[in-house]
């Protein structure tokens, strides 16, 4: 059962989940000397960004990477690396590693071997995964009736990362499998608005993951998840 944390307004969740995330950086930094980081693009994580990127923390001892990524120039306005660039990786966070998913292959399905050979140096598990939630009920680059769903969902494939096309959104996608995602010391869900909400909820009821495959993060035992949500 995820631990749902509500909050009152959107400057105290993301002041609470900046603060959140840097203590579980900073708790796996004095564990074992490093810490990693698994974020995910899109408007709604960038204030979070910001925030963390002023806590003060050993961010040269971090390394930060993406749950998933459009097949873009990473200089790109669209592109996930752009916006972790242009927001987290700025301040105090400007010290941390960064490793990108986009590789210079003309296709995602051609980047596969050096993207997955790029993740395999990250230490595991991940000390924090920072999820988003679209409306069709997809998470990083999961997103129903995608072709090679089932494929990037199967837990026993070894595969770290697999390129995806959405069937509705643009652009060719890497996403991290859905065991990829799982080898994380804590799974973070952030939310906004009524929207959000509902879809979280339709999410919590039973129902096909193919359907919603957020309900594979959501209904799993393997790591531990937070949702933080405000109206």
């Amino acid at each position: 059962m995820p631990e749902f944390r509500e909050f009152k307004d959107s400057a105290t969740l993301v002041a609470a989940l900046a603060g959140q995330i840097a203590d579980l950086l900073r708790a796996g930094i004095r564990e074992r000397g490093r810490a990693s980081l698994v974020v995910s693009g899109g408007s709604t994580p960038t204030p979070v960004f910001a925030a963390l990127s002023e806590l003060t923390l050993a961010w040269e001892q971090v390394t930060i990477t993406l749950a998933d990524e459009r097949w873009l120039d990473p200089a790109a306005a669209d592109s996930n690396e752009h916006l972790v660039r242009q927001h987290l990786l700025q301040n105090r966070a400007a010290a941390a590693h960064f490793v990108g998913l986009k590789t210079g292959s003309a296709t995602a399905r051609q980047g596969e071997k050096e993207c997955a050979a790029r993740l395999a140096l990250l230490p595991r598990p991940f000390d924090v995964l920072l999820l988003g939630l679209g409306n069709d009920g997809h998470t990083a680059s999961l997103f129903p009736q995608a072709s090679r769903l089932g494929e990037a969902l199967a837990l026993d494939s070894g595969q770290l990362c697999l390129a995806i096309i959405p069937p509705v959104a643009p652009y060719e996608r890497m996403t991290l499998t859905l065991s990829a995602l799982l080898q994380s010391r804590q799974i973070i869900l952030h939310l906004a608005g009524s929207a959000k909400r509902a879809v979280y909820e339709k999410a919590r009821a039973n129902g096909p993951v193919a359907e919603m495959p957020i309900r594979a993060v959501l209904n799993q035992t393997i790591s531990p998840v937070m949702v933080f949500w405000c109206p």
